[in-house]
């Protein structure tokens, strides 16, 4: 069974570290979701201290904004505003909030960096924000990330920040992820309702099985988003980065964390690290349409190394345009992800068909493939 092999002894260790992003969740910054506290912040800013005076970088993904907007206005006697713009006007004015409140912990300056899913989807601004990210650790500036929920809408969301963390970790090429949060960690079974629970020290590789684990947040066994944590650490190990998921309340477990020892769940980076395009293209980039594509091309795609050309695609969902992100079907899977050549209007003129045939029946042939194999990543 899978999960016997998720279970190591209580002496696992995690690698040592030089740089990693520290994502503190709203259940430590605003317990109760009322208003920012130094209840558990307190211990955490001393772990920052002692990381960076050992020579470590931390980068901070910060939660609260709204937490901290909301308890601005109830100060002032007034009621948060409802509705998406609401909690967007929250938002901006609980970054300022937030600010302050971190500052308050350190000697050294912090600095805020706000990101939506554009600025990881579009590969300039992907860039433009690791040159950020860069030059601020370069004259020993603590960044602090957070969503700019401010002016991000459904479709622009990151949709929790255990995402943008991950995200973060490839931007800044983080040796590890630590999601810090209200449990220490994911176990084969609520330990609230069995005794016996064991907690799962070291995850070779988050299949379903580990997945089912996690239920749902707010469900007795995925309390702090237990499920979000699991795709965040995903999507970090896919890019070689191991994750830590932890208790953040209290300084025993982010002590260990210094000591390279595992105070929660260690979930192992990938063996093979996917390149950081491929990793981009698979997670960042929005998909915009589905691709369904015979047998003969899945073989081609995944033991040939091939383009996926028209003759090989028996239908397309969706109206994608050039350059837009598809997901590859075959036999009602997903295999993989890729940037498409031609537009949707276009595809369903070509597809089923000879490359040679394109300019017959388009008038012109920007590519023979559809997805050109630099630009398609397997699952």
């Amino acid at each position: 069974m899978a999960l016997l092999s998720l279970v190591t002894p209580v002496t696992t260790e995690i690698p040592v570290w030089r740089r990693a992003v520290l994502k503190i969740g709203s259940s430590l910054i605003a317990p109760g979701g009322e208003s920012l506290s130094t209840r558990h912040l307190l211990d955490i800013a001393r772990f920052i201290e002692r990381a960076r005076g050992s020579k470590r970088e931390v980068i901070v993904v910060s939660s609260g904004a709204v937490a901290a907007g909301r308890a601005a206005l109830r100060a002032r006697g007034q009621t948060a505003p409802e509705g998406i713009g609401g909690r967007q006007a929250l938002a901006a004015l609980g970054q300022a909030e937030l600010m302050r409140f971190w500052a308050r912990f350190f000697d050294f300056p912090v600095a805020q960096l706000l990101l939506t899913q554009d600025d990881v989807a579009d590969r300039r601004r992907f860039l433009n924000a690791r040159n950020t990210l860069r030059g601020l650790r370069s004259v020993d500036v603590l960044p602090i990330i957070n969503e700019n929920d401010s002016v991000a809408v459904d479709e622009l969301r990151f949709g929790d920040n255990d995402t943008l963390a991950a995200h973060v970790a490839v931007l800044v090429e983080a040796d590890l992820l630590f999601l810090c949060t209200d449990v220490d960690g994911l176990y084969d079974r609520d330990p609230r309702l069995h005794p016996d629970a064991h907690r799962l020290r070291r995850i070779e590789a988050i299949d379903e099985t580990v997945m089912s684990l996690a239920g749902d947040a707010g469900t007795s066994v995925g309390t702090g988003g237990m499920r979000t944590k699991l795709t965040a650490a995903r999507r970090a190990a896919e890019a070689g980065i191991g994750t830590v998921i932890l208790d953040g309340r209290g300084d025993a477990s982010l002590s260990d964390l210094l000591q390279a020892r595992n105070p929660g769940t260690y979930v192992l980076p990938a063996q093979q690290r996917r390149a950081a395009r491929k990793h981009w293209m698979l997670h960042a980039l929005p998909t915009a349409g589905v691709l369904h594509i015979d047998a003969g091309a899945s073989t081609a795609l995944s033991g040939a190394g091939a383009s996926l050309l028209p003759r090989g695609i028996v239908s397309s969902e969706g109206q994608f345009e050039v350059g837009d992100a598809v997901e590859i079907h075959c036999d009602g899977r997903a295999i993989g992800k890729g940037i498409v050549q031609y537009r949707a209007t276009e595809l369903a003129r070509i597809r089923g068909r000879h490359s040679r045939e394109i300019v017959e029946l388009l008038g012109e042939c920007p590519s023979e493939s559809v997805v050109h194999r630099d630009d398609l990543v397997l699952l």
